[in-house]
């Protein structure tokens, strides 16, 4: 069998984690996989470690006490695993807390690395809670993008490929299709291609992460899959919407730097030129905070 770790980064969703832990131990003593299970929790307030330690004492909790953000507690949980063996596990999977992994899922993602040398990283098909599609990858951003973020356009061009959208007869197929990257919310990654390429960025905080970590993957000639027939349901946003005007920042703060390292001069100034525009749309009728973070998101800008 392949060995495989776990890292589930959580903050203040003491219900979901063990939902997610309850699913995935299932899903792992299903299918015979041994694998190491990693929770990082972010000091939360809801008694998130104890329930671990009590519910799940098999796993591996690291309990920061500080909120280090998806990346860095995602890197800690990383260097800690590697400190504990001479390399990384062949397979590292990167869960929310916010999800529910429904049976097979595993060892469906473990088969797509597994078969195809050249695949660096495997997603699984996301639902809703209610069972609907949620897209669970996307095409990497650029312009028109942006401007889909940012100006109202025509709602029924929001599901298309030119909002970086794979079209859902993919996702109610039984083959994996290649992506620039998946949604954030799970991503299995060969540590191959992890020492390969390094570890996620810690210069973003949250947002934006796992979109730079695939795009350096990909310059690195590394396959990436969505993998419908390995499903997971994602509960979005429970832990960014706690702060959602601080989110809002983050996420627009994230894409300069994005931006900034992976689009030429000609990109970024007009990137630039929108997203002042936007934000400056935004300010209208808007909250003293939220105005106060649209102009933190210009000044992130201007350095693009």
């Amino acid at each position: 069998m392949p060995d495989l770790a776990v890292v589930i980064v959580s903050w203040n969703v003491r219900d979901l984690l063990e939902m997610c832990l309850g699913s995935l131990c299932a899903d792992l003593e299903q299918s015979g996989l041994e694998a190491q299970v990693w929770v990082v929790d972010n000091a939360s307030a809801d008694g998130t470690p104890d329930m671990v330690a009590q519910a799940f004492p098999s796993v591996r909790l690291i309990a920061s006490d500080e909120n280090l953000g998806f990346v860095r507690g995602n890197n800690l949980a990383l260097r800690q695993i590697n400190s504990h063996t001479p390399t990384l596990p062949n397979y590292v999977w990167l869960l929310n807390p916010d999800t529910k992994v429904l049976p097979g899922a595993t060892t469906t993602l473990l088969s797509v690395l597994e078969t195809n040398p050249q695949a660096g990283m495997a997603g699984p098909k996301l639902l809703y809670p209610d069972g609907s599609l949620q897209h669970a990858a996307f095409r990497f951003p650029g312009l028109v993008q942006l401007i889909f973020d940012l100006f109202p356009l025509p709602p029924r061009l929001y599901e298309t490929w030119l909002n970086g959208r794979y079209p859902r007869r993919l996702y109610e197929g039984m083959q994996p299709f290649l992506v620039d990257h998946p949604l954030g919310a799970s991503m299995m990654v060969k540590s191959v291609a992890i020492t390969d390429v390094g570890l996620m960025d810690e210069g973003f905080f949250m947002y934006c992460e796992e979109v730079d970590w695939c795009w350096r993957m990909r310059k690195a000639h590394w396959l990436i899959y969505c993998v419908p027939i390995a499903r997971v349901i994602h509960y979005a946003g429970r832990s960014s919407g706690q702060v959602r005007v601080s989110s809002f920042a983050n996420l627009w703060t994230s894409r300069a730097r994005l931006y900034a390292r992976h689009h030429g001069p000609f990109t970024r100034r007009l990137a630039r030129a929108l997203v002042r525009t936007g934000m400056r749309r935004r300010m209208h009728g808007a909250s003293e905070e939220m105005v106060a973070a649209c102009w933190q998101v210009i000044r992130a800008w201007e350095k693009v």
